[in-house]
């Protein structure tokens, strides 16, 4: 029996029993080194984060379930309640991350196969324990449905829609295309005409409209049309573009402020993944219209982002390089999705180059002996306690990454 067909036999049986176990495969493109890397950092999370009887992930390594305030959620109660498992964001990181492996491996049917079984048994069983049917429309919670009921984020879900129809365009499977459709239903509901349009944050709380609702479910409304054909998606993609350019957006460097309150005042705040998204939402009107403008749009947010989420560093050997800046590794991911995005329409390569040197370098100066990563790649601070979405989102760049030739 070939190697691989080992592996996945041994991964599924033990994913099947449900005991946590590694993930370790070979692939089908072994000299490809991000890719590698990507497979032994999705080795690592599996192995540390991984809940034995469970599907499920804790939060953080080493696991402070007591000690561990999760400040992103918009309830004080349930951002300070103690938590066994994960909550939805940073698991959702995981479903992205085997999204890129699918797509680096989709030339091999057999590494492909095995990342999508991986989904079906592994992934998809623990995301539906997040999965909300007591509300309408059904979606996922920010936590597990057998706790207290826990307030539903527009963008928790909107990525979840994204990468379900990304599973979708890869399999042809109708499945996971009905599961982006019921989202995209959750994110319609939090829109309206206050503010001119828009999509809310949080379905509990109605105070603002974030970028990273909007951006994200103009890039979801896109991926739709492609999968459907279905002109309204269209439609509502290119109003939810429209309407954060023309009220998010910096006009003096062409990057995205976080969001706007219903008072009209703007949380000034930049993100790599909010300017990051804006860039993967021109790119993909570009490509759905052929109107260069977008394609000009998308530019002027790479250089800019590239300009200001970057930093010249001079490493002990070697020539001077842009090197990623310190800070939330998951937003640097998202922000490489726009930049995949718009590489593949004007084939400049400059920036993933930046991107590349950066992950190399994190490979060996970030990384632990365990395989996980600190958020500061330059080796210089580590981190007490390392965030599960920040372990998913390495595998998730250095997979895309494995794609760019």
């Amino acid at each position: 029996m070939k190697n691989y067909q080992k592996v996945l036999l041994y991964l599924l049986a033990c994913t099947l029993a449900v005991t946590g176990c590694k993930t370790q495969k070979e692939s089908g493109t072994a000299d490809n080194t991000m890719l590698t890397k990507a497979v032994q950092t999705l080795d690592s999370l599996y192995a540390y984060y991984s809940v034995p009887g469970t599907c499920l992930l804790r939060e953080n390594y080493p696991s402070d379930v007591e000690g561990y305030t999760a400040t992103y959620l918009a309830s004080e109660e349930q951002k300070n309640r103690p938590n066994l498992y994960s909550y939805l964001w940073p698991y959702s990181g995981t479903f992205s991350a085997m999204n890129a492996l699918m797509k680096a491996t989709k030339e091999n049917k057999d590494d492909f196969r095995s990342y999508q079984k991986m989904f079906d048994v592994k992934v998809l069983p623990g995301l539906n324990e997040y999965f909300d049917t007591r509300r309408t429309p059904e979606a996922y919670a920010s936590y597990i449905k057998d706790a207290p009921q826990s307030d539903r984020f527009y963008d928790d879900n909107v990525w979840l829609g994204i990468d379900f129809t990304d599973v979708y365009l890869m399999t042809r499977q109708e499945n996971y295309l009905q599961n982006a459709k019921l989202i995209w239903k959750f994110i319609e509901s939090g829109m309206d005409d206050r503010l001119g349009g828009g999509i809310y944050w949080c379905e509990q709380k109605k105070e603002s409209k974030n970028t990273c609702s909007n951006a994200p479910g103009s890039v979801l409304a896109l991926k739709l049309f492609k999968a459907t054909q279905d002109s309204s998606y269209f439609k509502k993609g290119k109003g939810l573009y429209e309407w954060t350019k023309a009220t998010l957006q910096d006009t003096t460097d062409c990057l995205y402020f976080d969001n706007i309150h219903l008072d009209g005042k703007i949380g000034r705040a930049k993100f790599a993944y909010n300017s990051g998204q804006m860039m993967q939402s021109a790119t993909l009107l570009y490509q759905l219209t052929g109107n260069k403008q977008y394609l000009k749009d998308a530019q002027a947010i790479a250089a800019a982002c590239h300009n200001y989420f970057f930093t010249e560093i001079t490493p002990e050997q070697g020539a001077p390089f842009r090197m990623l800046k310190k800070g939330d590794v998951w937003f640097t991911a998202v922000m490489l999705r726009g930049f995949i995005e718009l590489y593949q329409a004007d084939g400049n390569k400059t920036y993933l180059d930046s991107f590349a040197r950066s992950l190399d370098y994190a490979w060996t100066h970030a990384r632990e002996e365990n395989g996980l990563f600190n958020t500061d790649f330059t080796g210089k601070n580590r981190d007490k306690r390392k965030w599960l979405l920040t372990q998913a989102a390495m595998v998730e760049m250095y997979a895309h990454l494995a794609t760019v030739r």
